[in-house]
């Protein structure tokens, strides 16, 4: 048997898959879970904005924890892609009022507004999607980079990094992962068994 780590496309087609294999009964379950091991997470105790995701292609989905959370007093925000610097992310709020269309990638997002933005250091912790997982906290995500990018200020400026926290099924995770320097590491990372605290460097 090889010790070849598989490449980052290679691992990032797999783990898609098995996470899309799961039966709509599964993924209602992880959602459940998920949203009690984030209740009690220790990183959101006292956090009041937090940006989050709406899941696609399979992403364990976080919204039963934003429904308990928003009774609570948390304020919630979605990514939205930056119309003049490419592959950057700002955050806009998300309600139940919230009116989203479909961005390039097809996926739903709040309309691009002066006023309505909240810069990444002004949050308190991100919740966003990986591909895939380890032990130690390093990531997968789908390629694009826009976290990255986004959340580069934090190795520079860690006392303004919000707590950022990767969310998947616990399928998701490998006892290896291909890593680039690019990679912002994460503070913890949740599925719908456990939590894991990252080795941040």
């Amino acid at each position: 048997m090889s010790n070849t780590i598989p490449s980052r496309a290679a691992l990032r087609k797999e783990l898609r898959q098995q996470r899309n294999a799961l039966s709509p009964q599964e993924h209602q379950d992880a959602a459940d879970n998920l949203a009690i091991n984030l209740l009690g997470h220790p990183d959101l105790r006292r956090a009041r904005h937090v940006a989050v995701y709406l899941p696609n292609d399979g992403e364990i989905d976080p919204s039963v924890y934003v429904s308990l959370a928003r009774q609570r007093g948390l304020q919630f925000y979605l990514p939205v892609l930056h119309p003049v610097y490419p592959g950057r992310l700002v955050f806009s709020p998300f309600t139940d009022e919230t009116r989203l269309a479909p961005n390039r990638f097809g996926i739903p997002e709040p309309a691009f507004r002066d006023g309505l933005k909240r810069p990444p250091w002004a949050l308190d912790a991100v919740l966003f999607p990986l591909v895939g997982f380890n032990e130690a906290g390093e990531r997968l995500g789908m390629g694009g980079g826009f976290y990255d990018r986004t959340f580069a200020f934090t190795r520079h400026t860690p006392r303004l990094a919000p707590k950022l926290i990767g969310l998947a099924h616990e399928c998701q995770k490998v006892s290896e992962l291909p890593t680039e320097s690019w990679d912002i590491p994460l503070h913890s990372i949740v599925t719908d068994r456990k939590r894991y605290q990252a080795k941040r460097a």
